[in-house]
């Protein structure tokens, strides 16, 4: 969970930032007012800092969607690419220990849980990919299944000629144009 707390200043222009995204793609939360996201923003100031940290690291978070079981707003990562502050990383930290030489700064998975994120499942990347086309140039780490991640790969999705795809590497590796998106409830 990300642990720094946002003055009321730095509120004030995230609040403002992510209304200005919010209005400009309405396409992406149809039937949703920004004016209920802002007061549940307002009442969760440890999901405002986690969303500070989506913005800073590139990633561009927008509401995609609405839980009616949660009550929860569902806000992922829509920047074109993957989040340029977040590429360079092999998948998790058994990943990032395996390494012997030329180990990356971190994981994602380090990341995303020192972030209070989610990395994207392949179901939630393929749902971003409604909105736009994501990931024509570069690649994201998506969750990957325990069974495939005992035996040592990981998976990444991306998008080329008009089709998303999954494929698999060993977690270790780390690519500069493969990073990961992330998903928060509010």
């Amino acid at each position: 969970m990300s642990k720094k707390s946002l003055s009321p200043e730095q509120t004030k222009e995230l609040l403002s930032v992510l209304k200005a995204r919010f209005e400009k793609n309405m396409i992406r939360h149809k039937g949703i007012e920004w004016a209920r996201v802002q007061a549940k923003l307002e009442a969760n100031p440890e999901k405002l800092s986690s969303l500070d940290d989506m913005e800073i690291t590139g990633g561009e978070p927008d509401v995609v969607g609405y839980d009616k079981m949660t009550g929860e707003y569902l806000f992922y990562d829509c920047s074109a690419e993957s989040p340029e502050g977040r590429r360079s990383l092999c998948y998790d930290h058994e990943a990032l220990e395996a390494r012997k030489a030329d180990k990356p700064r971190d994981s994602a998975v380090n990341m995303a849980a020192d972030m209070g994120i989610e990395i994207l499942t392949e179901e939630q990347y393929r749902a971003l990919q409604q909105f736009g086309k994501f990931d024509a140039k570069t690649s994201n780490w998506i969750r990957t299944p325990d069974k495939i991640r005992k035996l040592g790969g990981a998976l990444f999705c991306d998008r080329r000629y008009d089709t998303v795809f999954t494929f698999r590497n060993g977690a270790d590796s780390y690519y500069a144009a493969r990073g990961f998106r992330g998903s928060l409830r509010v």
